[in-house]
């Protein structure tokens, strides 16, 4: 059969989708700056040259019909709902479980976190499951000297491999359900995939459990060198307190000899030599650096504050409470992607943005004289530690939020009265979904609702669940989708598939789709792969006189195959991070991973199908 090439602007469309793959795989680019400029520029070919095809125009208006799309709808909605889990401490017994277990028998909770993490994400959104999990399991590895090297990855990949288990459990099959059922295919439903996806990633999870620590080398964590750490703080001498007036010498007795002050600054911003007889003023500043547990005590004994001061009369902290019975210490972790990642405390607006008090900095091997002076204007870098003081509930909200790795203060979050009422409405909604009751959007969107109205989170909860660069990369794929298909271009990529592959037998050809959707959903985005492989799979089952139904699961397989690098997915990058791994100890572990996956559900979805 001759190829039929694309006309102008299905060319277009076919070079500005390859484009946008470039665009997502910098990850110096932000997603959502990289999806406008997809959009706009789709929007501004379709609008100064006008297209039809068929008879049926394609207006430049179209492309925005993503913001309503019935799977972007579904998934804004069940975000919301694993929000509403999240708040309510729903899931912290099971964390605590957990804990408890690796410490009495590691081998088995190792296997026990694997499977209970992957039936997790089999219906929640896996991001906040590792970060719940990842500093209870951090903390178990530094008391128990076991390496954290051999448990994070295995971890983070086997939600990826829970997450393909059903039709809410990742917001790619989602997707791929969505564009294959636009297309004209019968819905898939909840568990229509999920006998495959259990077989194979069983198969998975046993490869995570017993060889993967193996092939992973002993890597030490940003944090793992900080037991006990020591934090570099800022001691404001208050007017009322002991060290008023005192002098050095006076200060070293006080303390009996055990504090050690780096640097003295006066009010006027100069620094004073650190004579024993120096008298300390109102105002001046300590630059002293200890373990958390010292810092505290010597701001005891010295009636000092261990923070910055503002200019002025400005009591230290602004308008932040520092004292109270509600008040808690947390150590927080920056890591790779977080708001604080490679900027100052002052420029991402710490205080008033988490209204939370920093006291001190870490950093891991840090060189002498590396930070000097006022550490809010520090710049941060994956590995810091940041020593704050808030309230229990603010605390709390940080670590909700999911921006930053919380270490202390996680043992202990509380388990909310509205717990049960957040784990039933979830319930309900895979019990409505599943059984087909109602359709997943209906579910999704009742539970959602529910969530507010019952309290298990606020509207602020709920619109922060929402992931600004998820909704705009969807809408972008969505639009890059309709271009191809609109344009005829998916016949053309089917056909050159289809060419590519003659003489392979057809279980040989779904094998390629599913090894060609792998290998690009670990370099661009895994929706976008979905979206743009979902109507050429359909097309390539076309072209063959095949049932499509195989070919649009290789294409949900494949693109849920993120296994063999850092920035494949989400979840990777948090236990990149936290974990002190290499880009080759994904590689590692995930190429074994994924040719695991690949044969088998070659295997299986041929069986299956009988192809």
């Amino acid at each position: 059969m001759p190829i039929s090439l694309p006309d102008t602007h299905g060319t277009a469309a076919l070079a500005l989708t390859v484009f946008a793959l470039f665009l997502f795989s910098r990850d110096r680019i932000p997603l959502e700056t990289s999806s406008m400029i997809i959009l706009g520029t789709l929007v501004l070919i379709f609008e100064l040259f006008p297209y039809s095809r068929g008879g049926e125009f394609i207006e430049a208006k179209d492309f925005f019909l993503g913001f309503g799309n019935e799977a972007l709808i579904t998934i804004a909605a069940l975000m919301i709902a694993g929000k509403g889990l999240e708040t309510t401490g729903a899931l912290q017994p099971v964390a605590l479980g957990l804990a408890r277990a690796w410490g009495a028998r590691p081998k088995l909770a190792m296997l026990a976190t694997l499977f209970i993490c992957a039936v997790l994400s089999a219906f929640l959104n896996n991001t906040p499951i590792v970060i719940m999990l990842l500093p209870i399991l951090i903390t178990v590895s530094l008391r128990s000297r076991i390496s954290s090297s051999g448990i994070l990855m295995p971890i983070g990949l086997a939600t990826t491999l829970g997450g393909m288990g059903t039709a809410i459990g990742t917001s790619t099959n989602l997707l791929v359900i969505s564009v294959a059922a636009d297309i004209g295919l019968e819905r898939f439903g909840m568990f229509d995939f999920s006998v495959p996806a259990v077989i194979v990633g069983s198969v998975g999870i046993l490869f995570l459990w017993l060889i993967a620590p193996k092939l992973l080398p002993e890597r030490e964590p940003p944090m793992a060198d900080t037991s006990p750490r020591i934090f570099k703080a800022v001691f404001f001498v208050n007017k009322d307190g002991f060290a008023h007036g005192k002098t050095l010498a006076e200060i070293r007795e006080r303390t009996e000899k055990r504090m050690t002050i780096n640097r003295v600054q006066r009010a006027d911003g100069l620094f004073v030599a650190k004579l024993p007889s120096l008298a300390l003023q109102e105002g001046d500043r300590l630059m002293v650096s200890d373990t958390r547990e010292n810092l505290k005590e010597f701001e005891r004994l010295l009636g000092v504050s261990m923070t910055d001061a503002g200019e002025g009369d400005e009591a230290p902290g602004g308008d932040l409470p520092v004292s109270g019975a509600d008040q808690q210490i947390a150590e927080v972790v920056v890591t790779t992607g977080s708001p604080l990642h490679q900027r100052t405390l002052n420029t991402t607006q710490f205080r008033a943005r988490y209204r939370l008090l920093p006291l001190a900095i870490h950093r891991a091997r840090s060189a002498p004289g590396e930070i000097t002076g006022d550490f809010e204007d520090a710049l941060l870098r994956a590995g810091d530690v940041i020593l704050v003081q808030g309230s229990s509930q603010h605390i709390a909200e940080m670590k909700r939020s999911g921006n930053m790795l919380v270490l202390d203060g996680t043992m202990d979050l509380p388990h909310t009265k509205r717990a049960p009422w957040a784990l039933g409405i979830m319930g309900v909604i895979v019990l409505l979904a599943g059984t087909g009751i109602l359709p997943i959007l209906a579910a999704a969107v009742l539970g959602a609702t529910t969530m507010v109205i019952t309290r298990c989170l606020t509207w602020r909860d709920a619109f922060s669940a929402l992931s600004p660069s998820v909704v705009l990369i969807i809408v972008t794929s969505l639009a890059l989708g309709a271009a191809i298909l609109g344009t005829g271009t998916d016949t053309f990529l089917a056909q050159v598939f289809v060419a590519a592959t003659s003489g392979l037998s057809s279980t040989m050809t779904l094998s390629a789709l599913i090894l060609v959707l792998a290998i690009m959903t670990n370099v661009v985005s895994n929706n976008a792969a979905a979206v743009i492989g979902t109507p050429i799979a359909v097309g390539i089952a076309q072209q063959l006189n095949l049932p499509p139904e195989p070919f649009v699961l290789a294409v949900l397989f494949g693109a849920n195959m993120s296994f063999a690098t850092p920035i494949g997915y989400q979840t990777n990058l948090l236990v990149y991070s936290a974990g002190g791994y290499k880009f080759t100890d994904f590689l590692r572990v995930g190429i074994p991973l994924s040719l695991i996956t690949w044969v088998g559900f070659t295997i299986v979805l041929s069986v299956i199908y009988d192809l």
